[in-house]
Formats: C-alpha cells, structure tokens, sequence
C-alpha cells in the first residue's frame, strides 16, 4: 500500500481531515496555542462591560473567569459535537464582540448587568429557533461569496493586531512606543524564522513558541509583569447568578436580538471559512448543527455570568497556519480554558503575556487569513460574469466601519450594530450581490458592465473561418500546415487603399 493510500483511506469509509487524532503532549501543546491566540480578544469583552457598569475589579475578574469557563465549554461542545449540536469542526468559541456596543448601551441605559443577562438569554433562546433558516443559505456561498469573507475577516482583524502591536491601552503613556512595536516585530519574527526551521514540530509551534520567547524578552526588558500572579484565589468555581437574578426588557432583547442576527451571520462564515481550510465537507446540516451549538451555549451563558458565544476568527488563522486540522487539538483548548475559568491563578499567568507579543503572532495570524480568503478567491472564474464587481464591491463595503469607525453612527442603532461590523457587512453584500448577479439572471449579458472581467483581447469568429487546418503562429508569424509564412494584411494599408 502506498502512502497516498495510507493517510488518505478507501471512499467506503473516508476519514476526515478534522477526525485526526494526534499523542496526547501534541494535542495539548496545540490547544494551548489556541487558547493563548484567542486570550486577549476573550477577556477584552467582560474587561469593557465590567467597566461600563462600574464593577470593581474583583468583580471584573469574576466575569472574566466565568467567560473563560463557558467559552471553554462551548468549545467542547462546538468541536465534540452531540446530536443536533456542534458542527465538529476546529472553532474555539468565545465571547463574541458583536454584542459589546450593545451591552454597553443597555447597561447605560440603566438596566444593569442583569437586564444584559436576561436580553443574552431570550434573543439567544430566539436565535435557537431560527437557526434551521440559517442553515439551508449554503447554496448561497460560493467560492466569490466564501472567498470574499474570509478575506474580510482576516482584514478587519488587522487593526486588533495593530492595537495589541501598540500595547492594547490607548490611554496608557507607552501606547505606540518603539519599545511596544519593537517587541511585536520581534515576536513576528521569530514566528517567521521558527516556520523556516525544517522541524515539523517547531515550525507548527511557532506561534505558541515564539509568544513564550517574545514573553521572555520582555521580562528582561523590563516589559512584562507577572507580580500579580499570585493575588486573590487560587481555585473558584462560577457562582450561578452572582450578580443577581436577570431581568428582561423588550428593548434590551429587541437589540439583542439583532446581535444575535449579526453573530449568526459571523459563525455561520467562520464555520464555512475553517470548512474550506480544512478542507473538509460543509453541509447545511453541519452550519446548523453549528449554529445551534453557538445558540446553546449563549443562552446558558448567563447563568454562568457570560455572555454571547461565537466562533473566534482569529484561531481560524492558526488553523491555517499550523496546518493542524485536528478537532481534538481545539477540544483540548477548551479544557484549557474551563481549568483557567477554575483556577483563576493560570488565568492571571497567561494574562501577563505582555499585549505586544500577541500583536506580533497577530499580524501573521490574521494575515493568514485573508491569504487563505484569497487562495479561495483564485478559484473563482472572472470572465464574461459580474463576479469581480460583486468581490469589489463586497470588500470595500467590509472594509468601510474598519477605515472609518464612525460611518454608521447617525444611522437608527439597529442598522449600526448589523453594518458595524465589517464582516457582517462583507458577507450581506456579498450574499445579496451574489443572488442578484448569479441567481437572478433576467437581464444578464456576456458584457453587462465594464467592471466585467475578460480576456483583453477579441478575435471575430470572421478571423478564425480565414484560418486553415493546420495553421499556427510562431514567432508573431503566422505559419501554415506546408511551413509556408502567411502574409497578414494590415488594417493600415488596407484603410489607405479603401479611402
């Protein structure tokens, strides 16, 4: 047996890319690589929440650790799947920044954190419901729709690298320094310079690996700082309902709802995005078993003190870039993350990773993966359709709240909290366009507008009935079947003896 038939099995029972099963310090080493990518973006949330309902900052690191316990949590369930629930496939879910503005405002408004709860739950047990309708929209993302959002979804994170490159405070003196950026650009590249050296294993660690010496670098730079480690508890389980009973507004849902709306459109793109780098099937069936989970897990979150769950882009990029495609190596980071909700202690080691080093194993990660949106994108065919004009303009609407933050914020908040996001934007147009263009085809012609992408050049079918069997061109001449050169009259001369 070859070794084409030894790692790629007969069709009566193909294995999966994702089902691969590696030793047991691979796996973990793996999954910690995945929980220290995605440890910033999912303690940001409850840090920005917290804040806006002046908890203190006991309380804060109790949120915290609630959100690491369930994001855990639904990660296993994302990734392990049970009937009708987990697409299982590699996504570390977490706490989704779709909802951040939105619970911001209703915590200003003057519900509280409860009323944030209580909205998380019923526009989550709602999302639940609709998901089936989510689910059948498969048809409707084709390489030009697919290829167009993984793109956006590695471009709109860019400016998280970029701010965590800077030092991720913008209040804070040192924000922009050289020492900030001179520590993320040593961190990106050793990530560069691990994933040239020609062992396996290191250069598929090299984002894990180089955040361990880019943190080492900072402690004898004066740059990290790990003297709060040992404060407050060691252990702590999440108290159900620790701030209090939730409450329920219909405005409050009504918002969360939307947010809801927005979170599905993302996970449903992120689990399509990692489908095609793994390079596995992705079905309707797969998209709702996904959703559903997501939903699931959002709306048990609040009884852990949590809040929305969605697939986190950014480790999208890690899948890509690791080439591990393994479910188990992402499940095993979600047991990693559950012990953190548990033991607060590692919580608080992890969080001293300077926010520098994250930044520089940032830009290659997130840069993967609008690499890996373009790769997509390559396989799309540009000629006599209108699919260039529908990525065009797809990626510039996504990149317009990434460019200018502050475009929607005259519009009704309903329209903003959908068109905030760059990727949800991105991939409404590219839907819709997509439809427009390539399902509803009244009206279509081989040239429908200039953006149409050809090949340059026309040849009349007049031309080619001149031509005989036998024919070629050869050196800009053209050659009959004999070997005799064919004189080619020029449209010139011909011109000149016509007038």
């Amino acid at each position: 047996m070859n070794t084409k038939n030894k790692t790629r099995p007969a069709a009566s029972g193909p294995a999966r890319p994702e089902d691969k099963r590696l030793s047991i310090g691979s796996t973990f080493a793996y999954g910690f690589q995945h929980v220290l990518t995605m440890y910033g973006g999912i303690i940001a949330p409850p840090l920005i929440i917290g804040a806006a309902a002046g908890m203190s900052s006991q309380d804060i690191g109790l949120l915290i650790a609630a959100c690491l316990f369930v994001g855990g949590l639904a990660t296993i369930l994302q990734t392990v799947g049970i009937p009708f629930f987990g697409s299982q496939l590699p996504l570390v879910q977490g706490v989704s920044f779709a909802g951040v503005s939105t619970m911001v405002a209703i915590v200003n408004g003057g519900g509280g954190i409860q009323a944030v709860f209580g909205s998380v739950m019923v526009a989550s047990l709602i999302g639940l419901v609709i998901t089936p309708l989510f689910s059948k929209i498969i048809k409707f993302f084709p390489p030009v729709v697919t290829g167009t959002v993984i793109t956006t979804i590695g471009l709109t994170l860019m400016p998280v690298a970029a701010n965590w490159a800077m030092g991720g405070n913008s209040a804070a003196p040192n924000y922009g320094s050289m020492a900030n950026i001179g520590l993320a650009a040593a961190t990106m590249g050793i990530v560069l310079l691990l994933s040239k050296v020609g062992n396996a294993a290191i250069s598929r660690l090299s984002i894990l690996l180089a955040m361990v010496i880019g943190t080492v670098i900072a402690l004898a730079a004066g740059m990290a700082d790990f003297s709060k480690v040992g404060q407050g508890p060691v252990v702590a389980f999440p108290t159900p309902f620790a701030f209090g009973a939730p409450t329920f507004e219909i405005a409050s849902i009504v918002s969360m709802l939307i947010v809801i709306l927005v979170t599905l459109t993302e996970t449903s793109a992120d689990i399509i995005a990692v489908g095609e780098i793994v390079e596995t099937k992705v079905d309707s069936r797969r998209i709702g078993n996904g959703l559903r989970a997501d939903m699931l897990s959002s709306a048990i979150s609040p009884i852990f003190n949590s809040f929305t769950q969605s697939a986190f882009a950014q480790n999208v990029g890690l899948v890509a870039i690791t080439g591990i495609k393994s479910r188990f190596v992402v499940s095993a980071g979600g047991f990693i993350l559950v012990v953190l909700g548990l033991l607060p202690v590692l919580g608080r080691v992890v969080a001293a990773v300077p926010t520098p080093v994250l930044g520089g194993a940032g830009v290659v990660l997130f840069g993967t993966v609008a690499a890996s949106g373009i790769r997509t994108l390559s396989k799309v065919e540009y000629r006599n359709n209108m699919n260039l004009i529908i990525v065009a303009a797809s990626i510039g609407f996504g990149m317009i709240p990434i460019a200018a933050p502050k475009f929607y914020d005259q519009f009704p908040s309903w329209f903003s909290t959908i068109f905030h996001s760059g990727i949800s934007s991105a991939a409404i147009m590219a839907i819709l366009l997509n439809v427009l263009f390539n399902h509803l085809k009244a009206g279509n012609s081989d040239n429908q507008s200039v953006f149409v992408a050809g090949t340059g050049r026309v040849v009349s079918e007049a031309d080619i009935a001149c031509l005989a069997h036998g024919d070629r061109f050869e050196n800009g001449k053209l050659i009959d079947a004999e070997g005799k050169e064919v004189p080619l009259k020029s449209s010139i001369s011909t011109n000149a003896v016509e007038h």
